[in-house]
């Protein structure tokens, strides 16, 4: 039997940032949320977050950059990411392994 651990790693690391973008934001409407995302960030400063979610019921919102699992953090998301939490604000990094682990949904459904 093939371990499930390896099987949810070998899935996670197929996943573009493009298909699970499409994932995250398909689950976070169904769950009430709204999305805000610059399409092309090409003009604007570097390192803003992909995403930020917002949920009137739930009173939050949050930012949320997203990268496959190799994919790397520049200094300028990390410094956008370290700052937002600085502020009181919720802002992370979700990977595909954050989807597979139920990560993802569990941060949407706290409230």
């Amino acid at each position: 039997s093939v371990d499930s651990s390896v099987f949810r790693r070998e899935l996670a690391g197929s996943w573009s940032e493009a298909f699970f973008q499409s994932e995250v934001i398909r689950l976070a409407k169904a769950l009430g949320w709204v999305y805000y995302h610059t399409h092309d960030s090409r003009r604007s400063p570097a390192g803003f977050p992909d995403l930020v979610l917002m949920h009137r019921g739930q009173g939050r919102v949050i930012y949320r950059e997203l990268k496959t699992e190799r994919g790397r953090v520049t200094a300028a998301q990390r410094d956008w990411l370290d700052g937002l939490v600085l502020c009181g604000v919720d802002a992370a990094v979700w990977r595909p392994s954050d989807w597979l682990s139920g990560r993802v949904k569990a941060e949407l459904l706290k409230g």
